[in-house]
């Protein structure tokens, strides 16, 4: 939007070139198909994720293509073998970063935007890294650090204190915590930090509950007042929590009085 404002300042562009400009940019509309939301990033401070499940391999690493011609960057989540292989094959020119189960392409040399805020990624198990690389992966689009711990389950719970106690020294905004089987990690994080604290339910487990349902019924009906808690292996929902938490917190930070108090 900012491009199309520069090139309407400076002549290059008439009103209603500028006009029909933005509005193509809001909604890209590929083969009858899909609607790329290509104005969501200034609209909400989020960008628009693909997600892979349902939609072919090729249909996929096209709107990929789509995304990075017209924001520079693209997200898919949910890829199957098939889709990693349209990807590649199809992004071989771009920028291709890999997470567990999601992508994002970018053009060469494209540097996301810099934000001050801090997003912390704690999970259960490694079985609950895919969906909380799920997170990971729009934090970085977004310009947040992320920092993933992994593997702090409460089957060992001294686990956990190392890396919490560091990661609240890192100043972190806020912390996404996924956790499958009785999905209680959440809970005690929330318990022992003043931060916003999101849980991410994940479907690993045995026999009855063992697809997150136990996990989700546990983190709803947690003692520890405030756990925000999103639907099942939803990485990139919990994702956009965080994002907006993060972006609000380092705006915050970033205002005349909160300078001036920190002087103080």
């Amino acid at each position: 939007m900012r491009e199309t404002l520069r090139r309407l300042l400076a002549g290059e562009l008439t009103v209603e070139e500028a006009e029909n400009e933005l509005a193509r940019r809001q909604l890209l509309e590929l083969g009858g198909k899909a609607r790329l939301d290509l104005g969501r990033t200034s609209r909400r401070g989020l960008p628009e994720v693909i997600l892979a499940a349902g939609k072919t391999p090729d249909d996929t690493a096209q709107l990929l293509i789509a995304m990075v011609a017209e924001q520079s960057q693209g997200l898919a989540s949910r890829l199957t073998p098939q889709h990693w292989a349209a990807v590649e094959s199809a992004c071989a020119p771009l920028e291709i970063h890999r997470y567990s189960t999601c992508v994002r392409v970018s053009r060469p040399g494209f540097v996301v935007p810099p934000r001050q805020g801090k997003i912390a990624v704690l999970t259960a198990g490694t079985s609950d890294v895919p969906a909380a690389e799920e997170v990971v992966m729009v934090g970085e689009a977004c310009g947040f650090e992320v920092r993933l711990e992994c593997d702090l389950g409460v089957a060992g719970l001294h686990r956990l204190m190392g890396p919490l106690a560091e990661i609240l020294s890192w100043n972190a905004d806020v912390i996404v915590v996924a956790a499958g089987m009785d999905g209680v990690l959440p809970g005690i994080v929330a318990g022992l930090v003043d931060l916003p604290v999101i849980g991410l339910p994940i479907s690993t487990g045995y026999g009855m509950g063992g697809n997150g349902e136990a996990a989700l019924l546990t983190m709803l009906q947690s003692c520890a007042t405030g756990l925000t808690v999103v639907n099942i292996d939803n990485g990139i929902g919990a994702a956009a929590a965080a994002v907006l938490i993060a972006g609000r917190a380092a705006q915050s930070r970033s205002t005349p009085a909160h300078r001036r108090r920190e002087r103080d």
